[in-house]
C-alpha cells in the first residue's frame, strides 16, 4: 500500500471528504499505525470549527484511535510490528516545559493532540510518537478500545484520582459518551454510584450500567435528591451544561468534590459561600497520559467495562459526525476502516 484514505475537512466548518494521500513513513521515535477504529469525540467538532488555536487545514482529526503498528521509525525499541496500540487525546508531550519537567505530562504546554498537532485517526493509517502509545489487551476489540483513549481514560482517571474512596457515594452527572462509562467505572471501583440524568426513561439503562441510585434532574432540585441519599463525596460532571453542574454543588458532602469534565464556555454560577461552608472544591480534569490510557484499557478488560458504540465505515464519516453532534448516538460513534 503506497497511499491511504483520509477523511479531511478542507476549511473550518466544512464537511468531511474522503481523499487519498501518500502513505507516511515514521520518523525517529515514531511508529506508523494501520488504523482499525477511530472514535468520534465532541472535541473533534472544536477542531472542525477551528475553535482551538492553531488548527491547520486541510484537517484530519481523530484522537480515539485503535490499530496495529505496521512500521517502526529509527531508534524505536520495546514496540514491534503487529503490536495492537491505542492513541488517545494524549498524543505526546514536549518533555521540556515546566509541567513536563515536573512529570505532569498531561498538562504539557505543547501537548500533541492527534488531529491538532499532527494528522489524526480518521484515516487508514497514521504516524504517532512512541510516547503516545498504549497497549490494547486481547480482550478488547479495536472498536471497543478506541473510545477508551479519550472518553474512557477521562472518566476512569478522574475517579481513581478523586477524593472518593471505595464505599463513598459518587454521582455521575449525564449518561452520554462519557457518563455511561463513568457509571460503569464508579461501580467497578467500589463506589456507591448515583446516576443523574434528565427524565425517567434513562433509569433502566443507568441501573443496567451499575448505578445503585437514579436521580431524575427534571423532578426537583438535584442537590436535595443527593442530600436525601446522604450526599455525594464526588460529582463527576460529564454533562456539557454549566447550569446542571451548578445544581449539584449543594449536594456534596463536607470536603466533597465537583470534577468538571463537560467542556463548555459558560461559567459556573457558584458562590464562594457554597464552597467555604463544607470545605468543598471544584476541579477540572484533562484526560490522561498514554500510561493512564493503558491502565484504563487493562481495567476495562479485567472488570468488563465496555463502551456502548455504533460502528460506521470511514466512508460514512459525515453521517456519523452529524449523529454525534445531534446527540442521537448511543453512545459513541466509531469509524471502522476494514483493515
Amino acid at each position: 500500500m503506497t497511499s491511504m484514505r483520509v477523511a479531511q475537512v478542507g476549511s473550518p466548518g466544512q464537511k468531511f471528504e474522503i481523499v487519498r494521500r501518500e502513505l507516511q513513513e515514521p520518523g525517529p521515535g515514531h511508529v506508523r499505525i494501520t488504523v482499525e477504529a477511530a472514535g468520534i469525540c465532541h472535541s473533534d467538532a472544536g477542531f472542525v470549527q477551528a475553535a482551538f488555536p492553531g488548527v491547520r487545514f486541510p484537517l484530519v482529526t481523530g484522537h480515539e484511535v485503535a490499530g496495529r503498528i505496521d512500521a517502526l521509525g529509527e531508534g524505536v525499541s520495546d514496540w514491534k510490528v503487529g503490536d495492537r496500540v491505542e492513541v488517545g487525546w494524549f498524543g505526546g508531550n514536549c518533555g521540556h516545559c515546566v509541567p513536563c519537567r515536573e512529570g505532569d505530562f498531561i498538562d504539557c504546554t505543547r501537548l500533541r493532540v492527534p488531529g491538532w498537532a499532527y494528522q489524526g485517526g480518521f484515516a487508514d493509517s497514521m504516524v504517532a510518537p512512541v510516547s503516545a502509545l498504549a497497549r490494547i489487551p486481547d480482550e478488547l476489540s479495536a472498536a471497543e478500545a478506541a473510545p477508551l483513549g479519550c472518553a474512557g481514560v477521562t472518566t476512569f482517571n478522574a475517579l481513581r484520582h478523586s477524593a472518593a474512596r471505595p464505599g463513598d457515594r459518587v454521582a455521575v452527572l449525564g449518561l452520554g459518551g462519557l457518563g455511561h462509562l463513568g457509571v460503569q467505572y464508579a461501580q467497578q471501583l467500589g463506589f456507591e454510584t448515583i446516576a443523574i440524568a434528565r427524565g425517567t426513561d434513562k433509569e433502566p439503562l443507568a441501573r443496567e450500567l451499575g448505578a445503585h441510585h437514579y436521580v431524575d434532574s427534571t423532578a426537583g432540585k438535584v442537590a436535595d435528591a443527593l442530600k436525601r441519599l446522604g450526599g455525594a463525596k464526588v460529582v463527576l460532571a460529564t454533562a456539557a451544561n454549566s447550569d446542571a453542574m451548578t445544581a449539584t454543588i449543594d449536594g456534596l458532602t463536607h470536603r466533597g468534590q465537583l470534577i468538571v469534565l463537560g467542556a463548555v464556555p459558560q461559567p459556573l454560577k457558584i458562590s464562594p459561600i457554597q464552597l467555604i461552608m463544607g470545605s468543598r472544591s471544584i476541579v477540572g480534569h484533562p484526560s490522561g497520559t498514554a500510561q493512564d490510557v493503558q491502565d484504563t484499557l487493562a481495567f476495562s478488560a479485567l472488570k468488563g467495562v465496555r463502551p456502548m458504540i455504533e460502528t460506521v465505515p470511514l466512508d460514512e464519516v459525515n453521517d456519523a459526525y452529524q449523529r454525534m453532534l445531534s446527540g442521537a448516538a448511543r453512545f459513541r460513534m466509531v469509524l471502522t476502516t476494514g483493515n
